[in-house]
């Protein structure tokens, strides 16, 4: 069993808020093809894309990656 990480958080986020990946990197100046290996753990996630899914969130990286720490403590508690 693969461990929950990053990619499956940003997906999750992304579907809990109504989006189709395709919307969402259009949205976002990010190519689909990148989202798509991201999300399918082909693709290792860099820095420019994540401060675009960030700002698709209405969020800076930092506070998305915070978000995502606590959504993992949440997982474990």
């Amino acid at each position: 069993m693969q461990q929950f990480d990053l990619r499956d958080y940003i997906k999750l986020k992304r579907t809990q808020l109504g989006y189709k990946m395709n919307r969402f990197a259009i949205e976002n100046d990010i190519e689909q093809s990148v989202l798509s290996r991201l999300e399918n753990k082909k693709f290792d996630i860099k820095y420019p894309v994540l401060e675009k899914i960030a700002r698709g969130f209405n969020m800076t990286p930092g506070e998305f990656l915070l978000e995502y720490e606590e959504y993992l403590r949440n997982l474990q508690a």
